[in-house]
């Protein structure tokens, strides 16, 4: 049976327990965390852990399992102090996601900073990760790059990271849409499903139009995005994760659009 699961993101009038108690109702298995559920990063000495404690309870209750933990980090940063203090910050992380009960982190790239030239992205992305593979085997976790933003938006440098970091702890978190709203056309999207996919240790399923400024989020199977094609290949490569809805699309209040997700995700897995 198929895992299927949904983010903790854009649904407006939503407590925690509402969104909860909503995923259950709805019939989600999974859901995947944002870091600031459980931590807001100011303080390090704020106690993390304790309301990680408390959100797993919340979930255990439930019957819930989390697929993910987004990580919110920043690789692309200058000089070894802060590099450094990102990848203790991932350590920190990273233990929060196992008392939450998963093993993956949904991991950033970065984010473009002034003076800093596009040829810098890649190696600070990969020194990041291959410092975090490192400690992966001890914490027992694993990163799944996102293809979010603009620095890993494009399924090639991804698969240049992956290589360059060659670490079974290091792979992707794929999602299907993110590709479109970078600019790239359908023709190279499949190519990118193509070439993540074997690296792929999450999801986001998403659908929408229209790409950055024209962009335009709608419920898996009514944008233009080729789910199926993505699907195929994804159990191609053989996996086996959590399939995780991801809605932007006009229908956010109340839930609608990612009770549509949920019904493709169940008749197409």
């Amino acid at each position: 049976m198929a895992k299927i699961g949904v983010i903790h993101y854009n649904f407006p009038g939503f407590d925690f327990e509402q969104f909860l108690r909503y995923c259950v109702d709805t019939g989600y298995q999974y859901v995947e965390l944002q870091i600031g559920d459980v931590w807001d990063g100011k303080d390090p000495a704020a106690g993390p852990e304790k309301k990680a404690e408390a959100v797993r309870g919340q979930m255990d209750r439930l019957g819930l399992k989390a697929s993910a933990l987004s990580a919110g980090n920043d690789f692309l940063v200058v000089g070894e102090g802060a590099m450094a203090a990102q990848v203790k910050r991932m350590e920190r992380v990273a233990r929060l996601a196992r008392i939450l009960g998963t093993g993956v982190l949904r991991t950033e790239g970065g984010w473009p900073k002034e003076g800093m030239a596009e040829s810098q992205w890649v190696p600070l992305i990969s020194e990041g990760l291959k410092r975090c593979a490192d400690l992966a085997p001890k914490l027992d976790v694993y990163f799944a790059l996102d293809n979010h933003g603009i620095v890993t938006n494009d399924g090639d440098r991804q698969v240049v990271i992956f290589r360059a970091v060659n670490s079974k702890y290091v792979g992707a978190n794929l999602d299907t849409m993110n590709y479109r709203w970078a600019g790239h056309d359908l023709e190279t999207i499949r190519h990118f499903y193509d070439v993540v996919a074997p690296y792929a240790l999450h999801t986001h399923m998403k659908d929408g139009t229209g790409s950055l400024r024209n962009y335009k989020g709608a419920a898996l199977g009514e944008g233009e995005i080729d789910l199926a094609y993505a699907v195929r290949v994804l159990k191609g490569s053989g996996y086996d994760g959590v399939w995780t809805a991801e809605y932007e699309g006009p229908e956010a209040a109340g839930g609608v659009g990612y009770a549509k997700c949920f019904r493709w995700l169940k008749d197409h897995l």
